[in-house]
């Protein structure tokens, strides 16, 4: 099988390394507008810890900002760690990208401490010369 340019896994692991480490610090900063641009317009939320799935750029910057208002109030930083990413190129042109996150939250003044291990399962698509999140799948390892 001949793999295509652009496909190449030696030159596209980094860059989505690149992307998920920019994404995960606009988040872990409070950019509730920068991080829901790493969407796409339509892009889809789920996560065990909504009721229902955000979809679209303009829910889930109100979901970033409720949840770093959140935090603000708490006196917590959470940093989202990305790992362990596994990533197919799909027949679309599209990504799938399985990786762990560990949730490490810091009390103001405290220990960090282990706030949750997931499971993040991406699709990822390129626009305008830019990976964008179509559509994330999270599940928490202590939920079913």
């Amino acid at each position: 099988m001949t793999v295509r340019t652009g496909t190449d896994l030696d030159v596209l692991y980094p860059e989505v390394q690149n992307f998920y480490a920019r994404h995960m610090q606009l988040l872990d900063g409070g950019n509730a507008e920068g991080w829901a641009d790493t969407f796409t317009e339509d892009g889809s939320f789920y996560s065990p810890s909504m009721p229902e799935p955000a979809r679209g750029r303009e829910v889930i910057t109100a979901g970033v900002r409720k949840a770093a208002a959140a935090l603000a109030e708490a006196g917590e930083v959470h940093r989202h760690c990305m790992f362990m990413s596994y990533l197919k190129p799909r027949d679309d042109g599209s990504f799938y990208v399985r990786s762990y996150t560990q949730v490490i939250a810091t009390p103001r003044e405290g220990q960090p401490r282990l706030h949750m291990m997931c499971v993040c399962v991406d699709i990822l698509v390129r626009q305008d010369g830019e990976l964008k999140v179509r559509e994330r799948r999270v599940t928490r390892d202590d939920r079913p």
